[in-house]
């Protein structure tokens, strides 16, 4: 009898550290997040831009990150003019028609240094390449309504003609009116709810 009860009692604390270390997911935030880029322009300065229109979740296993996915509609490109957006969703750029999304999908999480990196299958304009990106993450807090809140900020470079973005043209003086390496910029709160 007592080899039953102490069975039993195994069995309960293996279902309780499977518990206790299951994944949590938190989703994506849209009203305080934003997913930003930005790009050279004619050499001389740099301009920036923001998708308005994105998801995604966030896997953590006790504070560690495990997990993340990110979908953006590529219609929702907005550089504050109208007239280059059009441009940007035409077939030149990004062909929103084609093309509506963007997303990225974690492979594994790695530790490097003091730095946790997600590396990842990212997709746009119908390539997929994977990348790493590097991130920072803060929490979990409690917000004052009692849910479970993280933050996450990720930064990385991409080339654009990696993913048959070509458009171009040339300055007489050398380099390009639209430049080919990307700065892609997420800030991303997150919640899990009570």
């Amino acid at each position: 009898m007592r080899t039953n009860i102490q069975h039993a009692a195994i069995v309960c604390l293996a279902l309780t550290a499977a518990q206790l270390t299951a994944a949590e997911t938190y989703t994506i935030d849209p009203a305080h997040s934003t997913v930003g880029f930005g790009v050279t322009h004619m050499v001389i300065n740099t301009v920036h831009g923001k998708f308005n229109d994105f998801s995604g979740t966030v896997s953590l296993e006790g504070t560690q990150l495990k997990e993340a996915t990110g979908t953006i509609q590529t219609k929702s490109i907005d550089t504050g003019i109208e007239r280059r957006d059009t441009h940007l969703k035409s077939p030149d750029f990004f062909d929103v028609a084609k093309f509506p999304t963007i997303t990225f999908q974690t492979k594994r999480a790695e530790k490097k240094r003091a730095e946790m990196v997600l590396v990842g299958d990212f997709t746009m304009h119908g390539v997929t390449k994977e990348i790493s990106l590097p991130v920072t993450l803060k929490g979990p807090i409690k917000d004052p309504w009692g849910n479970s809140r993280i933050g996450l900020q990720a930064r990385t470079k991409l080339n654009r003609r990696d993913y048959g973005l070509k458009y171009s043209q040339a300055l007489e003086t050398g380099g390009l009116v639209v430049g080919d390496e990307i700065e892609l910029e997420i800030n991303a709160e997150a919640v899990k709810p009570k």
